[in-house]
């Protein structure tokens, strides 16, 4: 607990109401990754943890941007395990900082693209947003807290930097202890002390932008028909409010459609990642062929899984191209035409083909949605994704898992075609890029630094052979944003091949401990006879190649990964 001989109280706007400010000192470690700073509950409960981090951000606002006295802030989470505590603290700080106004989710709940969207259309200074994404929750799990600009999307490295900088100087906070504790189950205005709070329906906003981009009345029809079923999985994550408001309440879907659709703070003990290991139960029901369309959303609702009957399973990359290539034709928002399209250095380059045959520009980016957000600021970009299960557009600066289900449901409505379909057709019109992600966990940092170096020798070696395959270039990817001239390098080794095939390797940043290594397979096959191969199968050769050049159970002792996407 704070100690009294720490506190120095200074009176501020209404004498019931005093502000403190509170002696600290750094703890080491805060450092916001490409989502924010992401911890065990246990060390973000510490004493003053959790404070020192939100009063750096206050601090690096302020001092980038000037003061944020009377400024708008939006504020919600996940609702993963320690985020009611965490809401209310931070009301009690934002009052003693001086923030004008709180608009806070109901029960401190929102989706991150529904946080993008309100920081948005209130034209709020920016948000602090409560989650570690598709990390398990509970007690002994994760938690994480992510600052987001004015224009709705990550804060970017500008702004982390010197958040980080503060946690390293920090020596005091600001606290306001007798702030009233906010009652976040009711919708409504709470005024104390010069700080509103207001305590929003988390749904309502988001939903009335989602009827401006898509065409809700034929997927209305396709999803009241009775012909066409669905199966929405919320992993017991945020996304279980919006999933029922919107597919039932507002698309007319029977209720039986959304599952485990009630937000937990330990997800039902389950892992709240879209994919076919965590997603389980969807694949399983998926695979009975009762329902025509399936999707999955993570923790806080921004990333998604699509399948199609009997579990037929669309790879992101995949994904993300079938989207831009009916965009224009089959949802409004997009009707006078694509600003641009982009994808993240190791999404399979499904996207290139289809920018290719529309004539639009194409932008390869470093993994993180900042740098697809700057693209959208200056008008380039209007569709995205990422492997990792992460599809958007310009409608907000988050990606947006129910935006991509409400995509495919409007492509399906229009063309009265099953994903299936959709998928084959699109690869006899562009090929097909077989795509795989091994993913190796909490592997012990030294170790997958190790490795990485051993493949960091290769970069800039001559033309070589290994497993039949012929490497032309090996590179340490580097983006130059063409929006501000930044450079970001070291974003991951890329081993290209005479073929067009690709292997990528990299560290993620999205996780609580360890490291999580990443190893990327694409490979582009222009041979119809070969399109309904199944994933693994077209590209076991490449997988071989990717192992032996790694070493990778050499430098971390695996001899398997913890999940193949």
């Amino acid at each position: 607990d704070i100690r009294a001989a720490d506190v120095t109280s200074v009176p501020l706007r209404m004498a019931a109401l005093v502000a403190s400010e509170i002696a600290t000192t750094p703890f080491a470690g805060q450092k916001p990754g490409t989502s924010g700073l992401r911890k065990k509950v246990a060390e973000f409960s510490k004493d003053k943890y959790l404070h020192n981090f939100v009063q750096s951000i206050f601090d690096a606002v302020v001092e980038l941007e000037g003061p944020i006295e009377g400024a708008t802030l939006v504020l919600g989470g996940d609702g993963r395990y320690f985020m009611k505590e965490a809401v209310q603290i931070i009301i009690k700080m934002a009052h003693a900082n001086k923030v004008g106004k709180i608009i806070v989710g109901q029960h401190g709940l929102l989706s991150t693209p529904a946080v993008s969207c309100i920081v948005r259309k209130y034209h709020a200074r920016g948000a602090i947003v409560l989650t570690a994404s598709h990390n398990p929750g509970g007690p002994h799990e994760d938690f994480g807290v992510k600052y987001n600009i004015a224009n709705g999307g990550p804060a970017p490295e500008s702004v982390t930097g010197r958040i980080f900088e503060h946690t390293k100087t920090i020596t005091r906070f600001q606290l306001t202890p007798s702030f009233p504790d906010i009652d976040l189950a009711k919708v409504g205005e709470h005024v104390h002390g010069g700080l509103t709070v207001s305590v929003i329906d988390c749904v309502s906003d988001y939903l009335a932008m989602l009827e401006t981009i898509f065409p809700f009345d034929a997927i209305r029809a396709l999803l009241s028909s009775g012909s066409f079923h669905i199966n929405i999985d919320c992993l017991n994550g945020v996304s279980g409010p919006y999933a029922k408001r919107i597919f039932v309440d507002a698309l007319g879907a029977p209720a039986s459609s959304v599952v485990h659709d009630q937000p937990l703070e330990d997800f039902g003990g389950s892992h709240p990642d879209p994919n076919l290991v965590y997603a389980d139960r969807l694949v399983a029901a998926m695979r009975t062929g009762a329902f025509d369309f399936g999707a999955a959303f993570d923790g806080d609702a921004d990333r998604n899984m699509i399948l199609g009957k009997n579990a037929f399973f669309v790879t992101p990359s995949d994904s993300v191209a079938v989207l831009a290539a009916h965009a224009q034709t089959c949802i409004p928002y997009f009707k006078a035409g694509l600003k641009g399209l982009s994808r993240s250095m190791p999404t399979g380059a499904a996207l290139d083909h289809v920018a290719a045959k529309l004539g639009v520009k194409l932008y390869v980016v470093p993994t993180g949605w900042k740098f697809f957000g700057n693209l959208m600021d200056a008008g380039l970009l209007s569709v995205c994704g990422e492997e990792s299960f992460g599809t958007g557009s310009d409608h907000i600066r988050e990606k947006d898992g129910i935006w991509a289900a409400l995509c495919w449901l409007a492509i399906v409505a229009v063309t009265r075609k099953s994903v299936s379909q959709l998928l084959e057709e699109h690869w006899v019109t562009y090929g097909r890029n077989f795509f795989t992600r091994y993913d190796y966990e909490n592997v012990e940092s030294d170790k997958a630094d190790a490795m990485m170096k051993h493949l960091g020798a290769l970069v800039g070696k001559p033309a070589f052979s290994v497993g039949g395959f012929t490497v032309n270039t090996v590179e340490d990817f580097a983006y130059t944003d063409p929006t501000n001239g930044e450079v970001t390098a070291n974003q991951g080794l890329c081993i290209n091949f005479s073929d067009g095939s690709r292997l990528v390797y990299r560290l993620s940043g999205t996780g609580s401990s360890g490291a999580t290594i990443r190893v990327y397979i694409d490979s582009y096959i222009n041979d119809p006879a070969k399109y309904g191969l199944d994933a693994q199968v077209a590209l076991r050769p490449f997988v071989k190649v990717a192992l032996e050049l790694s070493q990778i159970e050499k430098f971390t002792g695996r001899s398997q990964p913890t999940v193949i996407t």
